[in-house]
């Protein structure tokens, strides 16, 4: 049985979405920040559901809401997707260590000390 979606690049899809959306207060997408844990892609009955398990950089942050709906939307802005869920997570708790390669990159050539 074939699949009916191409998982591996629909995912590299949304990737390159979320790698559009910032944290505010730091100059690294919310991707290479490594806020974004896991996306999973499940077919139902024809469609593709998209879950994203995400973090933020403090449970605190003052534009959680925001940023969860830009996840949404840009997750649901893919064609093949028809359902996007975002569920916020703080366990584990966010760290520099969560930090991609691109993303401790970015910290450094920022200024940032990491």
């Amino acid at each position: 049985m074939s699949e009916l979606f191409n998982t591996k690049e629909i995912k590299e899809k949304i990737i390159q979405k979320l790698k559009n959306i910032y944290d505010p207060e730091i100059p690294v997408n919310i991707y290479d920040l490594g806020l974004i844990y896991s996306i999973e892609l499940e077919t139902k009955e024809n469609y593709l559901h998209c879950i994203i398990d995400m973090t933020l950089t403090s449970p605190s942050c003052p534009v959680a809401d925001a940023l969860v709906d830009q996840v949404q939307y840009v997750a649901q802005s893919v064609d093949e997707v028809d359902e996007a869920r975002v569920n916020l997570t703080f366990t584990p708790p966010w760290d520099k260590s969560k930090l991609t390669e691109e993303g401790r990159e970015m910290m450094i050539l920022s200024g940032a000390i990491i």
